[in-house]
């Protein structure tokens, strides 16, 4: 029998849950959404990381139609100069009656920036931009599963919308139940506790 590669489990619209002994700055503690999974490789954007660019300063045109606190998410750490988008539809929509868009999972899908976002807002519960993207080559997320790196849950839609307000971390892993839920009390650092 062949052996089961350890992404296996990954696919558009799961987490990648940083594990509490994760102290790769770019990833402490984040909440990663995947966008594309395939043997090429792996895309997604982190969940958690607003920073305090407006969207409004990088893209006029959706400024005021982004879910709050309306700034730039920082989506990971390769091409942090590329803007990606993400949407939750409305219930009844779906990505193919909606133009601009391309389905992700469910009712998340990935926005044409290039779209104008006038036709796009009354189709969607909410809008998020992000800066930059966290990338995996064939073969790598796998080796970071396999060393416990990441742990691999559902996705809700709601939480491509999460307020930063909340610790959306502990609540992925919180809702997981047990033993998972007791990472969310994990404090990282041991040498610390």
């Amino acid at each position: 029998m062949a052996d089961v590669p350890a992404d296996a489990e990954v696919e558009p619209g799961t987490l990648l849950v940083a594990a509490p002994t994760m102290f790769d700055p770019n990833f402490r503690r984040t909440v990663v959404f995947v966008i594309d999974h395939r043997d090429e490789g792996t895309l997604g954007v982190v969940l958690n990381r607003p920073s305090d660019v407006p969207v409004y300063d990088v893209l006029p045109n959706w400024g005021g139609h982004v879910a709050e606190p309306q700034s730039v998410f920082v989506g990971g750490p390769v091409e942090k100069k590329t803007a990606l988008c993400l949407a939750a539809l409305r219930t009844g929509e779906t990505a193919s009656s909606v133009p601009g868009v391309i389905a992700v999972r469910g009712p998340v899908a990935l926005v044409d920036l290039d779209t104008d976002p006038e036709i796009l807002v009354p189709k969607v519960r909410g809008v998020r931009v992000f800066a930059g993207y966290a990338g995996w080559d064939s073969g790598q997320l796998a080796n970071e599963i396999e060393r416990e790196d990441w742990v691999i849950v559902p996705a809700l839609p709601s939480d491509v919308l999460a307020s930063p307000h909340h610790d959306l971390w502990g609540q992925v892993l919180r809702r997981q139940g047990i033993p998972l839920a007791l990472l969310a009390t994990h404090p990282g650092d041991l040498q610390r506790n």
